[in-house]
């Protein structure tokens, strides 16, 4: 399986706000790490009435950037792709600041996981607006649709730009890395048919929150999409080789990965076997999660 053409290279400076396409600024937060990778990357909308999208972390100076990028212009709309710890903070404070409201698919669902893989929910959001799949809004020069996209949470939601056929994904697709689905709050059947939709619409460039853009886009969401596929392929293999629990079959998956990342591997392959499971594959006995024994399913 070939790898995905992963993108890291991004010239910027935390704080300033870089023009990134004729109708799109983007500041980004200093909140690197290793769920963020160079941090939180906000994205301005148009010119004079404008859009905002994931306003990102409650850091002082970085709401003091957006403030000066935004002065003399009006907020009109404040998007929030999802309710984690360095996307939605800010948005509340932002919006009453510019006197709009806060869109979004929903409230947090907290992780009942004591593995951390990801930056944290963010507990207190909740939207002015809940979003719904294919909601249209529109200021001058610009025209935004609301995708939504679970998998890697419920309330996931992308953003297109139609006048220039760019996506703003969130963490549903990230140039420099896979994204995390961790059950119960992600769900990989949701992610496959997000990925698969998403892929159909042919957008030009992805803008994600985290690093620089995708352009060559399809072959990119192909590889995207084969990576969890070829990670599910591992899966069944070794459960034919008579691996029943799953960190045994991490240790062996993930043989070359520090071991002190495999209770998170483990985290992540349950969400693949949750698939497995729900797609007739595979059978679970006992409790269910990480301790439970898994096997083939023999009229599979």
């Amino acid at each position: 399986m070939g790898g995905i053409p992963f993108v890291r290279d991004l010239e910027f400076a935390y704080g300033r706000a870089d023009r990134v396409s004729p109708k799109v600024r983007r500041v980004i937060a200093e909140n690197p790490g290793p769920f963020t990778y160079l941090g939180t990357g906000v994205y301005i909308i148009g010119e004079g009435e404008v859009a905002v999208i994931d306003p990102g972390p409650a850091i002082d100076a970085h709401f003091e950037a957006l403030k000066r990028t935004l002065d003399g212009e009006r907020v009109t709309h404040v998007f929030v792709t999802h309710s984690h710890m360095d996307h939605s903070p800010l948005a509340h404070p932002l919006a009453r600041w510019a006197g709009c409201q806060v869109h979004a698919g929903g409230p947090a669902i907290p992780s009942e996981s004591e593995v951390r893989m990801e930056a944290g929910d963010d507990l207190k959001f909740q939207p002015d607006v809940k979003l719904a799949d294919g909601d249209v809004f529109t200021g001058p020069g610009w025209t935004i649709e609301a995708i939504a996209t679970p998998g890697h949470t419920s309330n996931h939601f992308c953003f297109a730009l139609k006048e220039e056929r760019a996506l703003f994904a969130g963490d549903h697709v990230m140039g420099w890395s896979t994204t995390v689905i961790s059950p119960p709050d992600g769900h990989m059947g949701d992610y496959f048919e997000s990925l698969r939709k998403i892929r159909a619409r042919g957008f030009e460039t992805i803008w994600p929150t985290h690093g620089p853009p995708v352009t060559d886009v399809a072959p990119f969401l192909d590889a995207y999409i084969a990576h969890r596929e070829h990670r599910e392929a591992q899966i069944i293999a070794r459960m034919a080789a008579g691996d029943t629990r799953i960190p045994d079959m991490v240790s062996v998956i993930y043989k070359d990965v520090d071991r002190r990342l495999h209770p998170a591997a483990c985290h992540s392959v349950l969400a693949h076997m949750i698939h497995l499971v729900e797609t007739g594959r595979v059978e679970a006995h006992g409790a269910g999660g990480v301790a439970a024994d898994y096997r083939l399913r023999v009229d599979a």
